[in-house]
């Protein structure tokens, strides 16, 4: 099966999919959809392909077989916590099974209209509001009947990325400053381990997370990553979104003490180095923000640098 132009074969095992794939898988299992006009959307994201179905759906197709789970995940949840949150989630209206040859579960959503985050907030300081807002409210939504967080699963304790982060930081060789990055990353290791109640957390709050509608914040996509634990973990954005003052307001607005953030920076570093040798010949634009983020944490990091 060929894959639709412009996508990027980006991990050994992963299935292919093309228009006339999901035309297919329409037509057997929704049929009110297959004559709606298909098109793949152009995304740096790693863990799904997605078409537009019109004007209003998108079809999502698991690449990868850890991502198939992530469309039962955000069924189950992602109604339960929309009413609590001031951005918008996705909807799911219905879930695909394995046929014409593809193996996984998919989804059709509701299509939420905006771009990504890169380059498009007009206002990071408002952003900044917005978004913790966002988090703040995600923290305070009931974790009754929460899944159980798998092992290194978002949200967990640092240390469990401590091997990652090693492996990672030698695969890069001198494409990064590995010892800066050791450091930095050395010091979230040490900060005080969260001892408040774990609460949920998105766990990917990147900029291609992120929506934006005439430059500002409007919806989270993406919950792959949903889990109870540690809320540093969504202190991400503060080093792959925000900048200078606005990074500052993101901090002052969800009153994060020094340990939290340390933690969080950690969180961003890991994200960052993982990212990088992995994606780095097959996703330029993973490359670009996982890149950017590594610098914001390192700069971040230098002695003498606003913590």
């Amino acid at each position: 099966m060929m894959r639709a132009m412009g996508a990027t074969r980006m991990h050994a095992n992963e299935i292919e999919t093309d228009v006339e794939l999901v035309r297919r898988l329409l037509a057997g299992q929704f049929p009110r959809w297959a004559d709606l006009p298909i098109h793949r959307v152009a995304s740096y994201g790693t863990d799904h392909d997605i078409y537009r179905l019109g004007d209003g759906l998108a079809a999502r197709l698991p690449r990868i077989g850890w991502a198939t789970k992530q469309a039962a995940t955000e069924a189950l949840w992602l109604p339960k916590l929309a009413p609590h949150l001031p951005l918008a989630l996705p909807v799911q209206l219905a879930m695909g099974h394995p046929a014409e040859g593809y193996p996984f579960e998919w989804s059709v959503y509701e299509w939420l209209p905006g771009e990504n985050a890169n380059g498009t907030i007009k206002d990071l300081d408002q952003a900044a509001v917005d978004l913790a807002a966002f988090v703040r409210a995600l923290r305070q939504v009931d974790t009754i009947g929460a899944h159980l967080r798998p092992p290194r699963g978002r949200g967990g304790p640092l240390a469990e990325g401590d091997e990652q982060v090693r492996r990672s930081i030698a695969q890069l060789g001198d494409r990064v400053d590995g010892d800066a990055a050791l450091r930095s990353w050395e010091e979230s290791l040490n900060a005080s381990a969260w001892e408040g109640a774990e609460v949920w957390v998105h766990g990917d709050l990147l900029p291609g997370n992120l929506l934006v509608v005439d430059g500002r914040l409007s919806a989270v996509i993406d919950w792959g990553g949903l889990n109870v634990g540690d809320p540093a973990c969504d202190l991400q954005p503060a080093w792959n979104v925000f900048v200078g003052d606005s990074r500052v307001r993101f901090r002052a607005e969800l009153e994060v003490d020094d340990a939290s953030w340390l933690r969080g920076r950690g969180w961003a570093l890991y994200q960052a180095v993982s990212a990088l040798p992995y994606y780095w010949d097959t996703n330029p634009g993973m490359i670009r923000q996982a890149s950017h983020a590594l610098a914001q944490v390192l700069a971040n990091s230098s002695p003498g640098a606003p913590r």
